[in-house]
């Protein structure tokens, strides 16, 4: 099956089934326990859209334990980097319609937390095609280690993601059941 069709399908299916349910704070500390933390680490979050698994509570909780945080802004040839925000900053909403912080100041997140379309146990994952999480992934990790979570709905994960040379594998995925490690 197409990654298209694929995709299509998984976002109805997330539609049909959302719950406004968001990841366990404390299953992400889990994770958290087990990597080096130092102080002032940077977590690249996202603001969830079109039924996405919430982010937010989560964000805000890493916040208030004095995590700097982060949201993408994408720009364009599909280009994606993230920019400091905080929960008491208004936020603009970009051609694409999602939320995006107005500040300019750039940053290189140490943690990033990944929406997804689709996933499977390879802890591969199936966006919506753009590219620029894989992108960004690739361009960073040149220059730095980033560790990468991915956040769904444990309903969105496949046998297998058709995958390419680009497709960037991820280090956990965190659903509302488990943790794929």
């Amino acid at each position: 099956m197409s990654k298209k069709i694929l995709r299509k399908r998984l976002i109805n299916l997330r539609k049909k089934n959302y719950s406004n349910q968001c990841i366990s704070f404390s299953q992400l500390k889990k994770i958290f326990n087990k990597i080096d933390k130092k102080q002032n680490t940077k977590i690249g979050g996202y603001y969830p859209i079109n039924y996405e698994i919430g982010s937010l509570e989560i964000l805000e909780k890493l916040e208030k334990s004095k995590f700097k945080i982060s949201l993408p802004v994408t720009k364009r040839n599909n280009i994606m980097d993230f920019y400091e925000w905080s929960n008491k900053m208004p936020l603009k909403v970009s051609k694409q319609g999602i939320p995006e912080p107005y500040t300019i100041k750039k940053v290189f997140p140490d943690i990033l937390l990944v929406p997804l379309v689709g996933f499977d146990k390879n802890k591969f994952r199936l966006g919506y095609g753009g590219g620029f999480y894989d992108r960004y992934i690739s361009r960073v990790s040149k220059f730095k280690k980033v560790l990468t979570i991915g956040f769904a709905f444990s309903f969105q994960e496949l046998k297998k993601v058709p995958r390419n040379e680009y497709d960037q594998k991820l280090d956990y995925i965190l659903t509302d059941k488990e943790i794929i490690k």
